[in-house]
């Protein structure tokens, strides 16, 4: 996969190296990878058409509705 592609990838690199500096490309990457699981995370809540799942269907916790109680008067 890489083998035809090495020049140009050590290019990005090293560019990226030389504009931004040793120090914030583990904070860059870091980011950026955090981007790339939250977008994921908001596609996986999309159906086949776009629109978002019914809470009920989707996986983990499921968000409890708020009771009279818990309202403070006042």
């Amino acid at each position: 996969m890489l083998t035809g592609h090495l020049p140009e990838l050590l290019i990005v690199l090293i560019s990226a190296l030389v504009i931004f500096g040793p120090k914030r490309l583990p904070e860059i990457g870091a980011s950026l990878g955090k981007g790339i699981r939250d977008f994921r995370a908001s596609v996986s809540d999309l159906d086949a058409h776009g629109a978002l799942r019914d809470p009920q269907e989707l996986p983990g916790p499921r968000p409890t509705p708020p009771s009279v109680s818990d309202h403070k008067a006042g």
